[in-house]
């Protein structure tokens, strides 16, 4: 060492001191050079003053602000995995949230204020927990159930080959329901050969004997009566409603087997048409269903959607390629069989024309017939030898109308709106009657003449009896 403080024996020189080379980037090509810098021990302040901060416990923001970030380029590191500058610095705070409170310093403590949807929630009202109906609470909304009983019934059916025998007695269950006027309706079917008929109410244990008032082996509907007041305390007789239409919902509601108890099914309307009424060998207006009717369920009544009573379950279709086809009486044809019974006392039957008649689609048969282009009708092809009108109707004369009504070469009359029904329906709204028979007789006498006929009817004139 000299005198002025060298080392004289070494090759260092002192040497003015240089700035801090940048970190390399690690890449394939200088790893070599990176784990050399990396064992390699930095005197650089700017680092010192990193660890310094990352160290220390509570860190206090600098009085200078941070170097600026270069725009395209990542922060830099310091080497010896030390934090960056960036790391030093206070970290920026997060972007406020959207709907959150605004105008809070970061890390500051402060009572936010409610957003709109607290606010919105907060104006709500919560509805009171609704209570489950009370089991007198749901006899009220379905009162027509109450209505409804079963007809326990003893058949003795007659021997024709021994007329002075009768065949062996058997049991039959079934449905029916409670009308005005203390009467109940079921299906004659199920009164059939009588020999005995109970009925019992919904809820009750007792049975009460019944009597049969009329029993319509056309229509397939019987009326009964109850003597003992009992049974008619507490019950509500049930209200017709009108014709339904399509698609309207039905309820059938009975004691059909597989229980004791009572049965509901439900369903829509299918069809509306003439219908063969597989007891009394005729056709009728009838509606087709959707809903179940089995065995049992015969006599029961049909609600709508309203509860009201809209027919009666009288029979269904059993066939391998058919299901869920069921059949009801309509309402028309249940109060034809009312008012039957409130005018005669009696059941005296739905009047027919008595004769076998013929489709006029043909044009070629109409022009032969005599028919005018704009005539349509329907032909006869049979008259009844027994019928009023055998002495003046005459095979090939034509029927042009009915009750004023006119009638197409099909055979169907306008029904409803978008609907056509077979004009046999206008026939068994009449009611038989000797009077009106006579006046129908001079009508057709008056007509016979000309062969073909117009059937024009005030809306009480009728036709036979079957």
């Amino acid at each position: 060492m000299d005198s002025h403080g060298h080392v004289s024996g070494g090759k260092r020189k002192g040497k003015r001191a240089r700035k801090p080379e940048p970190p390399v980037l690690a890449s394939p090509d200088n790893s070599h050079d990176h784990k050399h810098h990396d064992t390699a021990p930095s005197s650089s302040p700017l680092s010192t003053a990193a660890v310094a901060a990352s160290d220390s416990p509570d860190p206090e923001p600098a009085s200078s602000s941070p170097a600026p970030r270069r725009r395209g380029r990542k922060s830099r590191r310091i080497r010896n995995g030390t934090h960056s500058e960036v790391d030093a610095a206070p970290s920026p705070s997060p972007p406020p949230r959207r709907g959150g409170p605004k105008g809070a310093p970061n890390g500051a403590v402060d009572v936010a204020e409610p957003s709109r949807r607290e606010l919105a929630v907060k104006m709500v009202e919560v509805p009171a927990a609704v209570e489950p109906l009370r089991w007198d609470q749901v006899v009220k909304v379905v009162p027509s159930m109450d209505a409804v009983v079963k007809v326990f019934c003893v058949h003795t059916e007659p021997n024709f080959s021994l007329p002075w025998q009768r065949k062996r007695q058997y049991s039959s269950s079934s449905s029916g329901f409670i009308i005005g006027g203390r009467r109940v309706l079921t299906n004659a079917h199920s009164v059939e050969h009588y020999t005995q008929v109970k009925l019992k109410k919904r809820g009750s244990d007792t049975k009460y004997l019944a009597t049969v008032l009329a029993i319509g082996t056309e229509c397939d509907i019987a009326m009964l009566t109850v003597e003992d007041d009992e049974f008619w305390k507490g019950v509500s007789p049930v209200e017709f409603g009108s014709l339904p239409a399509l698609q309207d919902a039905v309820t059938v509601v009975g004691y059909p087997i597989g229980g004791d108890t009572i049965s509901v099914t439900s369903g829509v309307v299918s069809r509306i048409e003439i219908l063969s009424y597989v007891h009394g060998s005729t056709e009728l207006l009838g509606l087709q269903i959707d809903a179940a009717i089995n065995s049992g369920n015969s006599g029961g009544p049909a609600f709508n959607d309203k509860g009201k009573c809209v027919g009666i379950a009288f029979q269904s279709l059993k066939h391998e390629d058919a299901e869920n086809i069921g059949y009801v009486i309509p309402t028309p044809v249940i109060n034809h069989f009312i008012e039957d019974y409130k005018k005669s006392g009696e059941y005296t039957g739905f009047p027919i024309l008595g004769i076998e008649w013929q489709k006029m689609e043909n044009p070629d048969l109409r022009k032969a017939m005599g028919m005018k282009a704009n005539q349509k009708g329907v032909r006869i092809r049979r008259v009844e030898p027994t019928a009023p009108e055998s002495g003046c109707l005459e095979p090939s004369d034509i029927i042009l109308s009915f009750d004023g009504i006119d009638i197409a070469n099909d055979g169907t009359v306008p029904f409803r709106h978008g609907e056509r029904i077979g004009f046999t329906y206008l026939v068994s709204q009449k009611y038989t009657g000797r009077r009106h028979i006579t006046l129908l007789l001079a009508l057709f006498l008056w007509l016979c003449l000309f062969h073909i006929f117009d059937l024009s009817m005030e809306k009480n004139m009728n036709t036979m009896p079957p």
